[in-house]
């Protein structure tokens, strides 16, 4: 039986109006055609700039100004979208062709709970169902997408969730109708490893079980390859290729396409000697440049149970770990694990509760402001987020000069040492004037680090620093920070969930769960004989174009962690492990030494069984 055609796209042009009055566009996509039949997944992958998330939009004919349809046609079922009148298509969009963005948390209404949101969304596009049989229809998907306890959580908030149950409630809110087509743009890319496995198991379960067509934008490859049966490749905002994910893979026909697949990290294939050459170990009398001893830090929140009740969040629990000068120490785990609040810690933008954090043998824990002030020119903090971490309404040049004048050098000094760091970091000093306004998300990362190494510092903190960009820009990124290693001697803590780009950057791994480091190795260690399952569940979700060692039949979780609230006695893996044995429910294990400078926390460890 032939499959039918869901969509076809036929010559599509989308122009960019550069609003100088004289009529002037700019093509964003240029000629795109593509066809997506019933049942297929179709893969759109390419760098940012390349016109996906455009294209993502306009297959759903919301395209607005400045951007506008300026040729082609987008039939779905034999009908051009872009003719229908509003009101119909905005009838087709809610019910038969879904779409989902890549941010969940603005998508819904935070003052009302997820299952009304969704109730009023359903019985807007069918209004003869009744208030109750949508509410039913609600939990019922809510509970396919594997929400636990659907039934009360369809009356929580959005600010209860996480972000990839958040990502699973937006599939909700687009499959509840049961749409033939549905479009994924980059939904996986703000996602922590284990949790996106989830959502691209639950999406192939989905489309085998309701027959919907699924087009998958992203910027990753070996997501596309965990999920798609074909991909379009786009560059500039034209298709250089379409072909099957395997063919592509092993057969590339464009040049564009061989270098996306070359910038991809590689894991496992070519043995330990893929990971780049690591810095030298620090010798036994080498002081560390950075010390954590044992370091808490709990939240008190309000208990929604009890009138004036409070709870504890245990968001760092006794973490203990040295980095030395050279260093490029990762820190991974899933979302919730405590990585962001202890970069919080290790930056003083927080104090521990307990513990010590040493910068050069000095507790910035328990240091006066003055003396924390001086001492800040030597560690530096990179955030996540491009657009927001650097301000709209100051220059380029402004922007990157704020630490110095904060730390009072002299004026007359300071518009040189900024445009030698912006060379330093492959920015035009031509942009010294300007405003942020138009630059890549790469451009505006840059500027970060700019701003971030015009105080020379020491040590550099990167939270998911890299993780909103492509990578192709990753990989440029990258090779930034190994030459201004090898110039400057600065050390990294990446602190990501990203674990592709850590196999390629760092020389030891430390992983957390639930607020503690559960393991401790080098790179070789950790990625081809991990001590943890934890660790080993974590590879295993990896998105690669290569072949896994750890099977996700064996060890990909489902679920989240435990409420880092009421944290289970014993091993806090334990609820989540195949491997869990009478003693983990009652014994917690600490950090044992494995190997000359490896530490899991696991009983299997202890007893010299392996986690397989």
């Amino acid at each position: 039986m032939m499959s039918e055609k869901i969509l076809e796209v036929k010559d599509l042009v989308v122009d960019l109006d550069l609003d100088l009055g004289d009529g002037r566009t700019r093509p964003v996509l240029s000629n795109v055609s593509l066809s997506v039949s019933d049942s297929e997944v179709l893969g759109i992958i390419g760098e940012s700039g390349s016109g996906k998330t455009v294209l993502s939009r306009a297959l759903v004919n919301w395209v607005s100004h400045p951007l506008r349809v300026s040729n082609g046609s987008i039939l779905y079922r034999g009908q051009d979208l872009l003719t229908l009148p509003p009101a119909r298509m905005q009838a087709l969009r809610g019910r038969k062709i879904a779409y989902i963005g890549s941010d969940p948390g603005s998508a819904l209404d935070p003052t009302l709970p997820i299952g009304r949101q969704i109730v009023e969304k359903l019985r807007s596009v069918e209004p003869g169902i009744s208030t109750r049989d949508a509410a039913a229809r609600v939990v019922q998907v809510l509970d396919a997408v594997r929400i636990p306890s659907a039934r009360e959580r369809f009356y929580e908030f959005p600010f209860q969730f996480s972000g990839g149950m958040m990502q699973r409630v937006m599939i909700v809110d687009a499959l509840v109708t049961n749409p033939d087509l549905l479009v994924a743009d980059n939904i996986t890319q703000p996602l922590d490893v284990t949790v996106a496995a989830q959502i691209l198991r639950l999406l192939q379960d989905l489309q085998r079980d309701f027959k919907t067509a699924i087009l998958f934008v992203s910027s990753s490859l070996g997501v596309i390859n965990e999920i798609a049966h074909n991909v379009l490749v786009l560059a500039n905002g034209r298709v250089v290729e379409n072909q099957s994910v395997g063919q592509l893979l092993s057969t590339p026909q464009h040049n564009y396409t061989k270098h996306l697949i070359a910038d991809i990290p590689r894991i496992w294939k070519g043995g330990p000697d893929t990971a780049a050459p690591a810095p030298a170990a620090a010798a036994p009398e080498m002081e560390p440049i950075l010390s954590v001893r044992d370091v808490d830090r709990f939240y008190a929140t309000k208990d929604r149970e009890k009138l004036f009740g409070k709870q504890i969040v245990q968001a760092v629990r006794g973490v203990s770990f040295d980095v030395y000068k050279g260093d490029n120490l990762g820190i991974v785990g899933e979302s919730g694990c405590g990585k962001s609040t202890l970069s919080r810690l290790l930056s003083c933008l927080e104090a521990p509760d307990s513990g010590q954090i040493l910068f050069k043998g000095q507790d910035i824990a328990n240091m006066k402001a003055k003396e924390l002030l001086t001492l800040r020119r030597g560690f530096q903090l990179l955030l996540q987020d491009p657009y927001n971490s650097i301000p709209p309404h100051l220059t380029i040049g402004r922007t990157i000069a704020e630490p110095l004048l904060i730390h009072g050098v002299p004026r007359r000094e300071v518009h040189d040492r900024v445009t030698a760091t912006m060379h330093e970091v492959g920015l035009s000093v031509e942009l010294y004037d300007k405003l942020p306004v138009g630059l890549s998300a790469g451009q505006r990362q840059r500027v970060s680090i700019a701003r971030a190494l015009v105080l020379d510092p020491e040590l550099l903190i990167l939270d998911e620093t890299l993780s909103a960009l492509d990578q192709v820009e990753q990989s440029k990124l990258l090779a930034l920070f190994d030459r201004l290693q090898a110039q400057r001697g600065i050390t990294y803590i990446y602190i990501s969930h990203d674990l592709g780009m850590v196999r390629r950057a760092c020389n030891r791994v430390a992983v957390m769960y639930l607020g503690r480091v559960v393991e401790l190795a080098n790179n070789e260690r950790t990625f081809f004989d991990p001590g943890h399952p934890y660790t080993r569940a974590l590879l295993s979700a990896v998105p690669a174009i290569e072949d896994r060692p750890y099977k996700a039949e064996t060890y990909l979780l489902e679920g989240e962690p435990p409420n880092p609230i009421n944290i289970p006695p014993g091993c806090s893996f334990r609820t989540r492990c195949p491997f869990a044995f009478d003693r983990c429910a009652t014994d917690d294990p600490r950090l044992r030494v494995r190997g000359l400078d490896d530490l899991a926390a696991c009983h299997l460890q202890e007893i010299n069984v392996p986690a397989e």
